[in-house]
């Protein structure tokens, strides 16, 4: 069969030959594959530069995490693999599939689902948002935070406020349900006042942050509590674009309810890991039927893999790989 193959770690994956995916019986399905997102971590664990990966011996390996396609009975289904997934056919998790609504497209169904598990495991798992909340989101501006100001619209947020560089994006980002917008752009002081002004207007519940480093420095800086009774904020990281560490002052933490954690490969609890399968993801397809939630894709043949790897994509869209 054909796949998308990374040869040599580090190289740029290539359409090529390789063998036929090996069912464990009662634990794997086949399924013919239709779309496959690529994201940062499939680019990340493909070069061995991902936490997840950078113990194992590397060989010939297919890429991609995760898939659309049918079962062999015709069913349309969303599948995780981490035998990789751009390939004609491909050996999947029979645990870890979800049916796909007739009326949603294979690539918007491939795109949707790694940026739910960035958005809103943490949201729901992690922060435990409840009706009413007020969520910061910070460095909104990417394919995965514009994905949480929709969701944590649909989980009943009350007031949203969205970080980021990108000035176009971020105004864009009233449409989408964000109440407040603050350019990382600004100067910190600007910045930090922005943050403390809209804390003390609306206290904040929930920070989800993709970026880390410097910007959350400011705003754990603008929310820290003054030697009063303090609001409890939830913060969950999610990624790390600014770095990948902090100075956290202990005054902060003496002076602040601050619930600090972290969500992503490795924190998730099998219970979580089948909540996102059972509910939370058939959830968001639904919602992306119901024009709830949207997400843009560009797609492009498996054929073309080489050409497209380490293309500049349009700016907020999902690179998926048809088959």
């Amino acid at each position: 069969m054909k796949a998308a193959v990374v040869f040599e770690k580090g190289s740029t994956p290539q359409y090529a030959d390789f063998s036929e995916p090996k069912i464990t019986p009662g634990k794997e399905v086949l399924v013919s594959v239709k779309a496959a997102s690529i994201k940062n971590l499939d680019k990340a664990r493909a070069g061995g530069n991902h936490y997840s990966t950078e113990n194992d011996a590397h060989q010939p390996k297919i890429i991609g995490s995760d898939g659309t396609g049918y079962l062999e009975d015709g069913t349309k289904v969303y599948f995780f693999s981490k035998k990789g997934t751009v390939a004609e056919r491909v050996a999947a998790d029979k645990e870890l599939i979800v049916i796909i609504p007739e009326n949603l497209d294979f690539s918007v169904a491939a795109a949707l689902p790694n940026a739910v598990m960035g958005s809103a495991m943490g949201l729901k798992c992690k922060a435990d948002i409840q009706p009413g909340d007020t969520v910061l989101i910070n460095g909104g501006t990417g394919i995965t935070g514009k994905i949480a100001v929709q969701i944590a619209k649909l989980y009943g947020a009350g007031k949203i406020i969205v970080t980021g560089r990108n000035e176009k994006v971020l105004q864009s980002l009233h449409e989408l349900g964000a109440d407040e917008v603050i350019s990382l752009q600004a100067d910190d002081q600007s910045f930090q006042q922005k943050v403390k002004d809209l804390h003390d207007e609306t206290p904040v519940d929930i920070i989800l942050d993709y970026i880390w480093g410097h910007p959350v420095e400011m705003i754990l800086k603008a929310i820290k509590g003054d030697g009063a009774f303090s609001h409890t904020t939830r913060l969950v990281s999610v990624g790390g674009m600014s770095g990948d560490s902090i100075q956290l002052s202990s005054q902060i933490l003496r002076g602040t309810d601050l619930h600090i954690s972290g969500s992503g490969l490795g924190s998730w609890t099998k219970k979580e890991m089948q909540l996102l399968f059972s509910q939370i993801i058939p959830e968001m397809f639904q919602a992306a039927v119901n024009g709830k939630i949207k997400i843009e894709t560009e797609n492009a043949d498996i054929k073309n893999i080489e050409s497209i790897w380490n293309a500049e994509l349009p700016s907020g869209k999902r690179l998926v790989i048809t088959i």
